[in-house]
């Protein structure tokens, strides 16, 4: 089972990543939340546990329109292209190395070549 967390890697898909590590990136404090939602399309209970939490920004590898628009309609802004772990992707955000995610750089068909398999979590953070 995947443990999630800031040495875990980045998913290479929001909705696929079995965990969300959120991180207060103002006192370093780190949740695990494992991902029961469905996922094709943003709908289901992925992005709803992600605006649960209180998140502000969503760092991911890859991510659908839906997600997008129900991530970003809720205040969240929502960042792809991460890679590594989840620390390092930290890093890759604070540094602005990592573009807004949008229609353009959306993942428009679930079955695509961002290599979902072994790659375990996607980053949150307050």
């Amino acid at each position: 089972m995947e443990k999630g967390g800031l040495d875990d890697s980045v998913s290479g898909h929001f909705g696929r990543a079995p965990t969300f590590t959120i991180v207060d990136t103002e006192t370093d404090d780190v949740k695990v939340l494992k991902n029961d939602g469905e996922h094709f399309g943003g709908h289901g209970g992925a992005t709803s546990h992600v605006v649960q939490s209180g998140a502000t920004v969503v760092v991911c590898g890859g991510i659908g329109p839906g997600a997008i628009h129900l991530l970003t309609t809720s205040g969240i802004k929502v960042y792809s292209g991460a890679t590594g772990t989840a620390r390092d992707t930290i890093k890759m955000w604070k540094e602005g190395a990592l573009p807004a995610a949008d229609a353009n750089n959306a993942c428009k068909d679930h079955r695509h070549e961002h290599g979902h398999e072994g790659e375990h979590n996607c980053n949150c953070h307050h």
